[in-house]
Formats: structure tokens, sequence, C-alpha cells
């Protein structure tokens, strides 16, 4: 079998880590083109391991861990301005890298260390540090967007477990909308598919219209959402989901809004 159908099916859960790790779909998804391409002009760069999801992963970190490809300029973005940010944001420390492979991805702590190319011990360091992180970040107000009833009180309980205040649960476009208008929350969790039939993503786009806020969300089918061919979102939970995952996304989705306050 060839390397390309090999490596298929792992690309658009590859494309959710690079997201999740760059904080936007572009930047992710540029990444993961940027690999593609080196892996077809020269495929002996593919790390020789048993398991090809973990290889394709490893491919992708040793990569984002270039130095010129991290330098590489973006133009819509002003030269020292993206110098700068680069060099505080651009390569993310290794314990987020770490948290994203086993929460998001489902990775063991021995795989994660085997796709960071460290022994197993350090990756329980790093993913304990991790925790210390998240534990030690400012809580913040959640709108949770979800028609179904039992899984909208599993999300806000997840939430409030993390640390988190739930301001409301909408059912649908209108009520998601009146509801972040009523109290804006400091992030939005938002299901595809909603109880009328309207649709998660065309509410949170006309809350995105006034206001910016990071925005996570929940699906069954995530590969309709990891393309790259159009706007998509950069933070996906799928569904079902674990609290891990929750947990590890918000981190994320915080740490970038954070991030960009700082620099504004």
């Amino acid at each position: 079998m060839s390397l390309a159908a090999q490596i298929s099916p792992h690309v658009p859960l590859l494309r959710r880590f690079a997201r999740a790790l760059t904080g936007s779909q572009r930047a992710g998804d540029t990444y993961v083109a940027a690999l593609l391409e080196a892996l077809v002009a020269d495929r002996t760069n593919f790390p020789d391991l048993d398991d090809v999801k973990l290889a394709l992963y490893k491919s992708f970190l040793d990569l984002w861990s270039s130095v010129d490809i991290n330098l590489k300029a973006d133009p819509d973005v002003p030269a020292e301005q993206a110098r700068g940010e680069r060099n505080l944001q651009a390569i993310a420390p290794m314990a987020r890298q770490a948290f994203l492979l086993t929460a998001v991805e489902g990775f063991s702590p021995k795989q994660t260390a085997q796709i960071l190319g460290i022994e197993a011990g350090k990756a329980d360091e790093l993913l304990e540090q991790a925790a210390r992180d998240i534990a030690g970040q400012v809580a913040t107000s959640v709108l949770i967007i979800e028609d179904e009833p039992l899984i909208a009180m599993d999300v806000e309980a997840m939430v409030e477990d993390l640390g988190h205040r739930v301001t409301g649960i909408a059912r649908t476009h209108t009520e998601a909308v009146a509801l972040f208008g009523k109290e804006r929350p400091g992030i939005v969790l938002a299901d595809i598919h909603l109880a009328d039939g309207s649709s998660g993503l065309d509410a949170v786009n006309e809350i995105l219209q006034s206001v910016e806020v990071p925005v996570i969300f929940i699906t069954a089918y995530p590969e309709r959402l990891l393309t790259g061919e159009r706007p998509e979102p950069a933070y996906l939970v799928t569904k079902p989901f674990q609290p891990a995952m929750v947990s590890a996304l918000i981190s994320q989705a915080l740490f970038f809004d954070e991030s960009s306050k700082k620099a504004a």
C-alpha cells in the first residue's frame, strides 16, 4: 500500500490537532499542507515506526519544530508583529503538545513519548506540568449551545467541574444569540445541529459579527469539518466526548485568547 493511502485516513484528525496547536484553521491547515508536500517530495523523511498514525504525528511535530518553517513570513501580518508573535507563540511548549496528543487525539503517554521523541517518564512529567498549568488558568464564563438535554447537562457539569461558570444553555439559533447578548460569556461551546433545524455554525457566525470570542464546536462528524477546503472551526470536540478532551480544547482556546489580548 502506498504511503498516501496509509496516511490518508488520519489526515482529517491531524488537521484537528494542528488547528488546536496553532489556534486557527488557517495556520493549522498550512502546516498540514506543508507536511504533505514535504512527504511527496521525499518520503524518506517519514519516520520508521510500526504505527503509521504515530509516524504521521511525529513527522508533523518534527516539521512544526523546524525554525525555517516557523519563521516563514505571513503576507497578511506586518513583519515586526509577525516576528514577535512567532517568537512568543509559534512553537508551543512541549507540555501543551503532550496534553493535546493524549487528551484530544487519544494517544497513550507511551505513544506520546514516541511521537515527541522523549522517554516515557518524561511524557508523564509533561502531562503533570500541563495539568498544573490548566489548574492555574483563570476561570471564565461559558455559553452552551446544545439541543440534546442530557448532553447539555453533561457539558454543563463538565465545564463547572473545570472551574468555569455556565451563563446559559441555548437549544436554537435564536436562543443562542439572545443569551449571548444578555450576558456575554468568555467562551462558547456549540453543537453543529440544533433543535429547530438551525445551525450552531450560523448562530456563532452571527455572534462573531459583533464581538470576538473563543468558540469550540461539538459534532459527531468531525471529518466533515476538517477538510481544509473552506472556513472551518479551529476547535472541535468529537461526540461521544471525554472530559479531558473538553478540558484540553477549552485550555487551548483560552490560551490563544489571552495571548491575543496581551499582544493587543
